[in-house]
Formats: structure tokens, C-alpha cells, sequence
């Protein structure tokens, strides 16, 4: 019943006017960039932070929720009618989905995307309320060896699910970790790698780091790749609505694809991906006319779209219960959590239950407006594919380069941002992915912090870390995460799939 209460609380919150304003900011801004081909919603995020640095908390964290919530919507909308998945997690709703546009279905195909990510979403958020509470009465009873053990697992995890391979995934961790030793030493107060920078001395900035990676780093890749093939758009015909028919097949889509969802989101190494493939392989299965996949089967859009929006509320779970980003979206949403002096964990529903419980209730109206809006302006997204790239990108270069002037003037930070988007360039450049940098500046610190005050409690006995079952465990699932392919390449002799690193 507590749990409710404080959601109805969150509820009270969210429809505040303002709050409102942020919600319907967000859910537009991650509908259009969901949209575009190769923005998605973590740049968005990381473009917003050194704007949204003096604003409200709880405002901006929830205008966050809603680029989130609406770049999964959104990427549908390019997968069905230009076949280039706006999101690595629509790549599958673009199998179907395409094929039904060309035959003249591409209404039904957007509609079913719609409303089965509505009903996906407002489940999962469900679950979200009723999850969190449980994961965070476990979480309190942590001890410092238990944290960072954690930290180990979230080190790992996001090492195995981000790029090709554990090895890429590591490297671009130990990055981000020697990223995150500039400064000063907070317990011996020495200067730590900072050559004598004043400006060094309070540490990389996240929102620099995310901002230079995520949209310079992009900008450069995208410039470096050079003139694309035209990409052709296939217009909607007929009505966006769908038939009885259509309803009848899709329905059991959206909630099987909810199902698989929400849990695989809410696991440390789970993304909005796995479900998505799980999704479509079950509809082929369980279809009654399997010869339609392939020819553009309504329930290879309506089950993969639910099950991409569902893992979306799940990738929340532990987030904001034990602060472990498992998305580039969710890292980049961190930074903003930690820019505001908040770290997300089980502390955060003690210390700020207003703003989780808003940030909750939140996303139920996202998902309603989301609703609203893109079936009746679907014509208005279909035209921001025609937007010429060289303005798309050089709009996101400037938009970036001021953000981050104003919320921190000064020319080493300017010298830094363009240092840090040659390294994003560097690493998509030679296939390394961007989140585990940041997940290693941010969770770095963090994790060194309750390293060494585990070995205080203990009087420098490492033995301390491995005594607590907890951090047993935690430490057993970490090995999980890093030998996982391996074991998997030797049994099966192929290679086990890896997460994307647009979400």
C-alpha cells in the first residue's frame, strides 16, 4: 500500500504545470531525434545536460524520461518508412514493418508500433513501481564491500553488453576509470594527474565528457564517412488506423513482448536488444501464417515494438535503485542525476522520495502523450527525414560547442571537449563503444570510494572484500558477464550476441 501512496504522491508532482512542460519537451524532443537516423536519444540527453544545468532537478530529469521514452517510439517511425532503424533497437521492427509500408500498410504498421509501446510502457511502468521498492530493501542492508563489488559487476556488465567484443568493452572502461582519477584525492588531498591545471583539480566534468563523445564524436564520425546513398521514404497511404483484424493479431504481440521486456531490461546486463530479437523469433513460432515473416507480418512490428518500450522502463529498475546504467541513455541520465548532487541507489528513494516517485509517475503520462501525438503528426515526423544531414550535424556541432561554453566558460574545457570528441571519433572509428567511458568517470570515483573504506573498516585486510555472500554473489555474476561468450562460443562454436550502444 506504501507502494501506491507514494506513487499517487509522484502523480501529484508530475502534473504539476511545469513538470508537465518538461514531460511534453521531452517527449517531442525524443520522438524527433528518434525519428533521425543516428541521433538517438542518448545524444539528445548529453546535448541537454549543460543546458539543463541550472534548472530544476526533478523538471529536467523527467524532460530526460520523456527523450528516453519517446526515442523508442520514435524509432519505429524511420525502420517502417525508410527501412534505417533510428535506434539499434528497432532494427528488428524495420524487418516487418518496412515490407507492410511498401505493401500500402504502413498506417497499420505505425499504429500497431504506437499503441502496443503505449500498452508496453504503461505495464512496464507498473512494474517499475511495484519492483523498485523490493530491489531497494535489499540494496539498504549493502556494506561498502558489497558496493563495490557492485560497481565491479556494473564495470563488467556494461563492459560485455556495449560493442563487439569484452575486450573493446574493457578497454573503453579503463578509459574512463583513469578519466575519472583526474583531480583531487578527497581523502589525502593531492593532486592526482592534473599537470598543474587549476582547472583540473575538480575532476573531468561528466556533462563535457558525455557531450564531446556522444555529439562531436558523432558529428566527426558521420562527416568522416562521407556522401551516403539517397535514402528513399515510403509515404503512408490510406488510414493510420488499424482493422479488427489487425487488433486480433496484435494484441498477444504486445503483451508477450512486454513479458519478455521488462525482465531482460531490468537484468545488469539486460538492454532493450535481446528482447526485441526474443520478441520477433516467438511471433515467427507462434503465428498461425509463418509464411507471412518476411512479407511484412503485423506481429513482427507489434511484438519487438512492445518489447523495445517495456525493457526501456525495465533499464529503470537499476538505475534508480542501485544506480548501475545499463544503456548509453541510462549512463548519460546518471550524469544528470550527478549534476544535480544526486546519486541514484536505495539512499535516493530515502533521501529525495519526490523526485523518484515524480520521476515514476511521470513516465505513465509520457506515455499518454506519446500516444497523442505520434499517430495524428505523423505526417510532421516523416518530413524531419528529409532534413539535409550537412544541417542535421552541423546544428548538433554548434548547439554542443555553446551548451557546454555556457554552463562551463573556459578554455580548457573547450580544449577538453574537442580532445574528447576526437577520442569518440577515435573509438567508433575502430569499432570501440562510448558508454563505458562514461559509466568509468562516473562510477570510478565511486567505487575507489567504497574500495577504500571497506579496507578501513577491515585495517587494510583485502580478505574483507570476499567475505560478505553478497559480494559473492555479485562478484560470481560479474565472471558471469565476462567468460558468458566465451562459454557460450565454446558450446555452441558461435559467437554470442552483443548490445548496441545507440540506446
Amino acid at each position: 500500500m506504501d507502494t501506491f501512496a507514494a506513487l499517487a504522491q509522484g502523480l501529484m508532482i508530475a502534473l504539476q504545470p511545469m513538470n508537465l512542460v518538461f514531460a511534453f519537451v521531452g517527449v517531442m524532443l525524443g520522438t524527433a531525434v528518434g525519428v533521425l537516423p543516428g541521433i538517438g536519444p542518448a545524444l539528445t540527453v548529453a546535448l541537454l545536460l549543460p543546458v539543463t544545468f541550472k534548472l530544476d532537478p526533478a523538471g529536467s530529469l523527467i524532460m530526460f524520461a520523456g527523450i528516453y521514452y519517446g526515442g523508442m517510439y520514435g524509432g519505429s517511425t524511420a525502420s517502417i518508412l525508410l527501412n534505417t532503424p533510428g535506434e539499434s533497437s528497432s532494427i528488428v521492427t524495420a524487418l516487418e514493418g518496412n515490407k507492410m509500408a511498401r505493401a500500402g500498410r504502413g498506417g497499420p504498421a505505425l499504429a500497431t508500433a504506437a499503441i502496443g509501446s503505449f500498452v508496453a510502457g504503461t505495464i512496464a511502468t507498473i512494474g517499475l513501481a511495484l519492483v523498485a521498492p523490493t530491489v531497494v530493501d535489499i540494496a539498504i542492508s549493502f556494506g561498502p564491500e558489497d558496493y563495490f563489488a557492485l560497481m565491479v559487476l556494473a564495470f563488467t556488465t556494461v563492459s560485455a553488453a556495449f560493442g563487439s567484443s569484452v575486450t573493446r568493452g574493457l578497454t573503453s572502461l579503463f578509459i574512463g576509470l583513469a578519466l575519472g582519477l583526474i583531480g583531487i584525492d578527497l581523502q589525502s588531498g593531492q593532486a592526482r594527474l592534473s599537470f598543474s591545471v587549476p582547472d583540473l583539480l575538480d575532476g573531468v566534468e561528466v556533462t563535457t565528457l558525455a557531450v564531446a563523445l556522444f555529439a562531436i564524436g558523432e558529428t566527426l564520425s558521420v562527416v568522416a564517412a562521407g556522401n551516403r546513398a539517397e535514402e528513399t521514404i515510403e509515404p503512408v497511404k490510406g488510414s493510420v488506423f488499424m482493422n479488427k483484424e489487425d487488433w486480433r493479431r496484435s494484441w498477444k504481440p504486445w503483451l508477450r513482448g512486454t513479458g519478455l521486456g521488462f525482465p531482460i531490461g531490468a537484468m545488469p546486463a539486460g538492454g532493450a536488444e535481446i528482447p526485441t530479437f526474443l520478441s520477433y523469433a516467438l511471433e515467427k513460432r507462434l503465428c498461425k501464417k509463418p509464411d507471412e515473416f518476411g512479407n511484412g507480418a503485423i506481429e513482427g512490428v507489434a511484438g519487438p515494438e512492445a518489447a523495445n518500450n517495456a525493457a526501456a522502463a525495465g533499464v529503470l529498475v537499476p538505475l534508480l535503485t542501485l544506480g548501475l546504467p545499463t544503456s548509453a541513455t541510462a549512463a548519460i541520465m546518471l550524469a544528470g542525476f550527478q549534476q544535480y548532487g544526486l546519486n541514484p541507489g536505495p539512499l535516493l528513494f530515502t533521501t529525495n522520495p519526490e523526485l523518484v516517485w515524480g520521476l515514476i509517475a511521470s513516465l505513465f503520462i509520457a506515455n499518454a502523450m506519446l500516444l497523442i501525438l505520434n499517430l495524428p503528426l505523423v505526417g510532421m515526423w516523416v518530413k524531419l527525414l528529409a532534413i539535409p544531414r550537412p544541417w542535421l550535424y552541423g546544428g548538433i556541432l554548434v548547439f554542443a560547442t555553446l551548451g557546454t561554453l555556457g554552463a562551463n566558460p573556459s578554455l580548457v574545457e573547450l580544449g577538453m571537449l574537442l580532445v574528447f570528441g576526437l577520442l569518440g571519433y577515435v573509438l567508433r572509428r575502430y569499432d570501440y563503444p562510448i558508454a563505458p567511458v562514461v559509466v568509468g568517470l562516473i562510477l570510478g570515483p565511486l567505487a575507489e570510494q567504497q574500495l577504500r573504506r571497506a579496507l578501513a573498516i577491515s585495517v587494510g585486510d583485502p580478505v574483507v572484500l570476499f567475505q560478505s555472500p553478497i559480494a559473492l554473489t555479485l562478484y560470481a555474476l560479474s565472471a558471469l558477464a565476462l567468460f558468458g561468450p566465451l562459454i557460450y562460443f565454446l558450446l555452441t562454436g558461435r559467437r554470442a550476441p552483443v548490445g548496441g550502444d545507440e540506446d
